[in-house]
C-alpha cells in the first residue's frame, strides 16, 4: 500500500477542488437534461397547436357550411362543407388531445441529476465521516 504524504491543508484543499469540479458537472448535467426536456415539450406543445389550428379551420368552414346551408338549403355544396368540417374538427381534436397528453405525461424534474446529487450527498456525507 502507499502511502499518501499530504498534509491535512492539501487534503482539504483538493477536497474543495473536486467538490467545485463535481457541482460545475452537476450543474452542467441538469442543463443538458433540462434542455432535453424542453425540447420534448416544445414538440408536444406544437402537435397541440397544430390541433387548435385545425380546430380553428374546422370552425371556419362550419360557418362556410351554414352560409351555404342556409344560402342554398339543401343543395350538395353545404352538405359536402359540413363533412369537411367535422372531418377537420375531429382530426384536429385528436392532434390536441395527443399533444396535451404527451405534456401531461412529461416529468420535467431533472431525474438523473436529483439522482446523482443524492449519490454525491451519500459518498461525500459518507467519506466524511
Amino acid at each position: 500500500m502507499a502511502t499518501d504524504n499530504r498534509t491535512l491543508a492539501e487534503l482539504m484543499t483538493e477536497l474543495s477542488r473536486e467538490t467545485s469540479t463535481l457541482v460545475r458537472k452537476e450543474i452542467e448535467l441538469a442543463t443538458t437534461e433540462m434542455s432535453a426536456k424542453a425540447a420534448a415539450a416544445g414538440r408536444n406543445v406544437a402537435i397541440a397547436s397544430a390541433g387548435g389550428a385545425l380546430i380553428h379551420a374546422g370552425f371556419l368552414v362550419f360557418l362556410a357550411f351554414l352560409v351555404i346551408g342556409l344560402g342554398q338549403l339543401g343543395v350538395a355544396p353545404w352538405l359536402a362543407a359540413l363533412l369537411v368540417a367535422v372531418l377537420t374538427i375531429i382530426c384536429g381534436a385528436v392532434l390536441m388531445n395527443a399533444g396535451v397528453s404527451k405534456l401531461r405525461r412529461t416529468r420535467y424534474v431533472p431525474r438523473h441529476t436529483v439522482e446523482t446529487l443524492k449519490e454525491s450527498t451519500k459518498w461525500t456525507t459518507r467519506q466524511g465521516a
